[in-house]
């Protein structure tokens, strides 16, 4: 575990001591080595944790995302190297030292042992966030972006602190280990109840759930390419993982939480589906999708089958990297004609031919095609609610429709039909966007291989 930590934080003082003309390569080098290393987290152990320090262990639920985690560091580096180029270097070294910092808050969320360490790097990444959006988005409406941000995460975390709190009160340790083994304390009565919606409403809001994902859309849009790739990628994961984690602890949910939250999560992918189509802007239809995506890894982990459970986690990694390429797309678009108006960024396919192929592959897979990770996930998905209630089949198959056919909206408007008349020349595709777009893109075919090693069950 520290073999990956301290080398993370060690980049800090790389960013910060290497000289101007090898910052670029400095970092992405070193964040390219430590995600090299965190690849044997993925190897399958026969023992329910393996690493264990006193307050960290990584089980088949958490390396998968550990591991997309260091992978999507040196990819946010890479990403950014356009629009900073003309940054002061002090600027440039802020910008790398503020992504790193991120770093090891999630890789201690993802693989904490304990619920108050859990908690504290929870929030802490919500603060680093809130500094790439507000001082290096775009435009200034970053400000109401980072605001509305803050003050969801604050206002439905503050419940979890308590729970918190009130389970240690009860039980005298927060281990989950030790919670495992302790008969479930949150019962059928009013305070087991509200316990467990204070908790599940801190990762619902996070994950985002229809109804709380107000933030999302803003905070997308605002963001720079590196804190859209690090949103979609990893803190909406933050949620989804919390859910998997604590509903595995607090026993069975009653039926009062199931069925709200089943409905919410279903009607909201749908809803957000049918949002996209209305969509004139393409980072928000993209952060659109990511919310109706997230909507299904939510409706799997509240009925806690085996399957629901490697179907939401296989969803998970596969979405991480899927929506962090669409951003990167669409961020190759927006430094070249400098709108992310859809109708002002028609017919690029003569212009850029070999961005057209990175396109088709990311909605392909956008829409869950064979042979990618997402039709699996989607699939799995689809089986354990249908076998949990028939008539899910309703909802999620007119998502996987709409789904469709907003991503083929997206892929022909942004690359088919007439080029606009202002557009006279552009820049051509360079090689490092092309290997950002091929280090996304090669891990999601090679996953479904072997697609045990992120479906959270001992292979």
């Amino acid at each position: 575990m520290l073999k990956i930590i301290l080398p993370t934080i060690m980049l800090l003082p790389t960013t910060l001591l290497s000289p101007q003309k090898f910052l670029w390569v400095n970092t992405t080098t070193h964040s390219i080595l430590i995600a090299t290393l965190s690849l044997q987290w993925l190897l399958p152990s026969y023992y329910p944790h393996k690493n264990p320090t006193q307050w960290t262990g990584i089980d088949q639920i958490s390396s998968p995302l550990l591991v997309l985690c260091c992978w999507l560091l040196p990819l946010m580096i890479l990403a950014s190297q356009n629009h900073l180029q003309h940054e002061p270097p002090t600027r440039k070294r802020i910008f790398i030292s503020t992504l790193i910092t991120i770093q090891p808050f999630l890789i201690l969320a993802f693989s904490a042992t304990e619920l108050t360490l859990f908690y504290i790097s929870f929030e802490a990444t919500l603060i680093p966030t809130l500094i790439l959006i507000t001082r290096w988005g775009n435009q200034p409406e970053r400000l109401s972006a980072g605001i509305y941000l803050l003050f969801y995460t604050l206002i439905s975390s503050l419940p979890l602190l308590i729970v918190i709190l009130h389970l240690h009160a009860q039980i005298g340790t927060l281990h989950l280990t030790m919670l495992g083994l302790t008969p479930p304390t949150l019962n059928n009565s009013w305070t087991g109840l509200l316990s467990s919606l204070a908790l599940l409403t801190a990762f619902m809001v996070k994950a985002p759930l229809y109804g709380l994902h107000l933030w999302l859309p803003k905070a997308h849009v605002e963001a720079p390419i590196a804190g859209s790739m690090l949103l979609a990628a990893l803190l909406l994961k933050l949620g989804g993982y919390g859910i998997m984690r604590i509903t595995l602890l607090t026993g069975p949910i009653s039926d009062h939480l199931h069925y709200p939250f089943l409905t919410l999560a279903l009607w909201g992918a749908l809803m957000t589906s049918s949002i996209c189509l209305r969509q004139t802007d393409l980072k928000s239809l993209i952060a659109y999708s990511s919310v109706s995506h997230m909507g299904l890894v939510i409706a799997a982990s509240m009925i806690q089958t085996h399957w629901a459970f490697s179907g939401a986690m296989i969803l998970m990694i596969s979405h991480g990297l899927t929506s962090s390429m669409l951003f990167c797309l669409a961020n190759t678009n927006y430094e070249r004609t400098h709108t992310r108006i859809l109708l002002l960024t028609r017919g690029l396919q003569p212009l850029l031919p070999l961005m057209a192929t990175w396109w088709l592959l990311a909605n392909l897979s956008n829409m869950a095609l064979p042979p990618t990770t997402n039709l699996m996930a989607e699939l799995t998905i689809m089986i354990a609610l249908f076998n949990w209630s028939s008539l899910t089949i309703l909802l999620t198959g007119a998502a996987t429709l709409l789904t469709a056919t907003y991503t083929l909206f997206m892929l022909l408007t942004t690359q088919r039909g007439a080029l606009p008349t202002y557009i006279t020349s552009l820049q051509n595709s360079n090689t490092r966007e092309h290997l950002l777009m091929t280090l996304h893109i090669i891990p999601m075919l090679l996953l479904i291989l072997k697609p045990s090693l992120i479906s959270g069950i001992l292979s």
